[in-house]
């Protein structure tokens, strides 16, 4: 299958230079897999740095159900939408055992205010987090749920060897929390898309064969 290198969707890693001068600012922490790091609604203002791991950042509804705004690893960071006071706007668990510099809200601005390299990436990262924020509510609004799954699809696949494939090891569920729908749903939409061979799990990651029909 013809395919091209997609660009990549979460932010650039952090230089290693920049992430080693501001973990220095804070705690070095191991979480084990699964661990909650921070609640939605929580008032602390630490900036956790990535060091080695991967998270998710998700928020939950009264019933239970969930819906994932993104995957971070290493190198990246989250908790910057406190700096402004507010809350936090999302919870975050890990996926993996991960460790991070954990640093106080007030290391941070003084970062800020002394490394115009990082402020110039924190300013990138919220204008990546603004677009797909807008994607997203496009995407809930116009798109049916297999328009959505197949978005997704496109978006998180990377070329390998001349084959689409998801990075990632995603499971029906992982994908429901993803494009706000069901695992029962999921499931009735890859059937058809396995059996027509348009995607095949390839050591248990995602791997698009061909092109995915425009509607389904």
């Amino acid at each position: 299958m013809a395919s091209t290198r997609n660009p990549p969707t979460g932010p650039e890693p952090l230089q290693d230079s920049l992430l080693q001068a501001i973990a220095n600012r804070g705690g070095v922490r191991h979480f084990p897999a699964n661990a909650v790091l921070v609640t939605e609604d929580d008032q602390s203002d630490s900036l956790f740095i990535i060091l080695r791991g991967r998270i998710k950042a998700y928020g939950a509804g009264a019933d239970g159900r969930e819906v994932v705004y993104s995957t971070q690893g290493a190198g990246e960071y989250f908790g910057e939408m406190t700096l402004d006071g507010g809350p936090r706007s999302a919870s975050v668990m890990t996926l993996e055992p991960t460790t991070c510099a954990v640093v106080p809200g007030a290391e941070v601005r003084d970062f800020l205010a002394h490394h115009p390299d990082f402020a110039l990436h924190l300013v990138k990262k919220l204008i990546r987090l603004a677009r797909a924020s807008t994607d997203q509510v496009k995407s809930l609004a116009l798109d049916d749920v297999y328009g959505r799954i197949a978005r997704l699809l496109r978006k998180l696949a990377r070329d390998e060897g001349g084959v689409l494939v998801l990075p990632d090891k995603l499971t029906q569920q992982d994908i429901a929390e993803r494009v706000g729908s069901s695992r029962e749903m999921v499931s009735r939409i890859f059937k058809p898309l396995t059996e027509g061979g348009y995607v095949e799990l390839r050591g248990g990651r995602i791997a698009l064969l061909k092109k995915l029909p425009a509607r389904w």
